[in-house]
């Protein structure tokens, strides 16, 4: 299993410089909350709602992980490469509940947009 010790403490360190770009700044406030979205059907559809919430959680998570890739083609410091599923799963998903929003939320996305 390749999951990057301290995930957290790593993202954090590296992510201002990963998330500079205007467009992918404007992408990520989109396309993050379409990732929650994704993830609250999945959890609807496990817990016995319409197999269609399997589809739309499917299609959500999808369309959120494309747009962000579009986005991250424009910056200038490119993401570490992932070093196995494993690493792309755990670092897609703790950017998606943690470090974006902890980002948002600690003013360096609105720092970041300005400058």
């Amino acid at each position: 299993m390749a999951i990057r010790a301290q995930l957290l403490a790593w993202q954090w360190r590296i992510y201002p410089g990963n998330h500079r770009h205007r467009a992918n700044l404007l992408i990520h406030i989109l396309a993050v909350p379409l990732f929650w979205g994704g993830l609250a059907c999945l959890i609807a559809a496990i817990v016995g709602a319409s197999p269609w919430y399997l589809v739309a959680a499917a299609v959500l998570i999808v369309v959120a992980f494309l747009l962000q890739g579009v986005g991250h083609k424009r910056e200038i410091q490119k993401p570490e490469p992932f070093l196995g599923p494993d690493d792309f799963v755990s670092r897609f998903v703790v950017e998606q509940l943690i470090t974006f929003p902890r980002f948002v939320l600690s003013g360096n996305w609105l720092r970041n947009l300005r400058t």
